[in-house]
């Protein structure tokens, strides 16, 4: 049904109070997505009355999306449906912090840098890196499990959540796991909220499992003359006794130079591998002297970053999508997971497909991951840029890999699933969605088969 706005307003308004919503069009209009504009904002600050705002809302027949900051929302389908935006930017209080424990429970809204600085005076850390630097938000980047390099050594939201609370369109919180490393084992029924993008549920509180801080960092650069030594490296680095904590190869089109402001290790249209190592003098100086060894025997370039260098590059490589966005708005984002093995071979055959599309073409491996992203920025079209895509995606699944679209034109988006075609768990996702949010109330449409 169409939701009205007016005739809900004053329950939305009994509920949390005037100051706590706004229909003010341009405030609305920050939240768009894909084109469709929020008729209401409204600002929660407890986890009951999230729950509250979504019972009344699917009563209502509104249809909303979870946000804080913003930096995930463009990724999914185009919204079926999107009445009002439910910000969780008043929800940042920090419940539970045990040093010793290394555990702590947050509220959704807080930043991920708020976190760290909190952390940080115990010599401690969340180690994530995902897009937004530092501005997304705890809720955010659990519910689209979102991670960047540092996933090479510490995995993702996904390996370090310890417990939620779970706010559904029923009116009810939902408790599952606890705050403790070690918990009772079972059938963790938060796992099914991390990646779900808010389309289940909203996360209103979440434990997390804390790490101590490397003792120094230290970034090396190699460059590998092409994708065959590129291979040759990552065999040689992973099979040795070598700890790195992230490690990605950049690539660019010859001639490609992708921002005036990029740090060196994007600047360039050679292939650069950049390894972050972590840990004691003594630790960085044995994996110096190995990496040299390695680079020498491959007759491969080998540096040290300055620490400017060091952080610019990863702040990069950690924010590729929203990067390369900035200077091409038009950019086709795609996100490839591939098993490790395949990543150069995939790269090369992006390269020949982009060079038969007369593309310019940029891409950053996660090494050790198997996470490739590639980015098209020259603006196709859309029936070449869904050419293009396919093209690549096909490409991808041969090598028994997936791709999703994380970015690209609205024309695209209209022309394919962004998540690919459904495969056969699709019906238990349809039927998950059905059992947690049978009215559609929750960022209808925008995952796989648009459910």
């Amino acid at each position: 049904m169409v939701a009205d706005v007016k005739s809900a307003l004053k329950e939305f308004s009994a509920l949390l109070g005037e100051e706590h919503l706004t229909t003010d069009a341009a405030t609305c209009s920050t939240c768009a997505v894909d084109g469709k504009v929020p008729r209401l904002i409204v600002y929660p600050s407890t986890a009951e009355e999230v729950a509250a705002v979504l019972k009344l809302a699917a009563d209502s027949g509104f249809a909303l999306i979870p946000f804080r900051n913003r930096t995930k929302l463009d990724i999914g389908n185009p919204p079926e449906r999107y009445d009002m935006g439910l910000s969780l930017k008043g929800m940042n209080n920090v419940w539970h912090y045990e040093p010793a424990d290394l555990t702590i429970s947050v509220e959704p809204g807080l930043k991920l840098k708020e976190l760290q600085h909190l952390v940080a005076r115990d010599r401690l850390w969340l180690p994530l890196d995902p897009a937004g630097d530092g501005q997304a938000s705890l809720g955010g980047i659990v519910a689209a499990n979102a991670s960047g390099p540092l996933r090479h050594a510490y995995g993702s939201p996904r390996d370090m959540v310890l417990g939620m609370k779970i706010a559904t369109v029923q009116g009810k919180i939902i408790k599952t796991g606890g705050r403790v490393v070690k918990n009772v084992a079972g059938y963790d029924l938060g796992k099914l909220l991390i990646g779900s993008y808010g389309t289940l549920g909203v996360i209103v509180e979440v434990s997390l499992k804390l790490f101590p801080l490397p003792g120094r960092r230290e970034t090396f650069i190699l460059q590998p003359g092409n994708l065959g030594i590129a291979r040759d490296l990552r065999r040689r680095i992973l099979e040795s006794p070598l700890s790195p904590l992230r490690m990605v190869l950049l690539v660019a089109s010859a001639g490609t130079k992708l921002r005036v402001d990029a740090p060196r290790a994007f600047d360039s249209s050679r292939l650069e591998m950049c390894i972050d190592a972590g840990g004691s003098d003594s630790m960085l100086m044995r994996i110096r002297t190995m990496l040299e060894g390695i680079a020498k025997e491959l007759a491969v370039p080998f540096e040290s970053c300055n620490a400017q260098d060091a952080e610019n590059t990863w702040v990069h490589a950690s924010d590729f999508r929203r990067w390369i966005g900035e200077g091409h708005p038009q950019a086709i984002v795609l996100k490839i997971c591939l098993p490790i093995s395949a990543s150069e071979q995939f790269l090369s055959m992006a390269q020949q497909e982009a060079e038969n599309a007369k593309a310019r073409m940029a891409a950053m491996s996660l090494l050790g991951v198997g996470i490739v992203y590639v980015a098209v920025l020259d603006s196709l079209g859309a029936a070449d840029g869904e050419h293009l895509t396919r093209r690549l995606k096909h490409s991808a699944e041969n090598l028994g890999g997936v791709l999703i679209v994380e970015q690209c034109p609205l024309e695209l988006k209209m022309r394919l699933d962004v998540w690919g075609e459904p495969k056969d768990d699709y019906e238990i996702m349809r039927k998950l969605k059905m059992a947690w949010d049978s009215r559609r109330t929750l960022a209808p449409g925008r995952m796989i088969g648009r459910i």
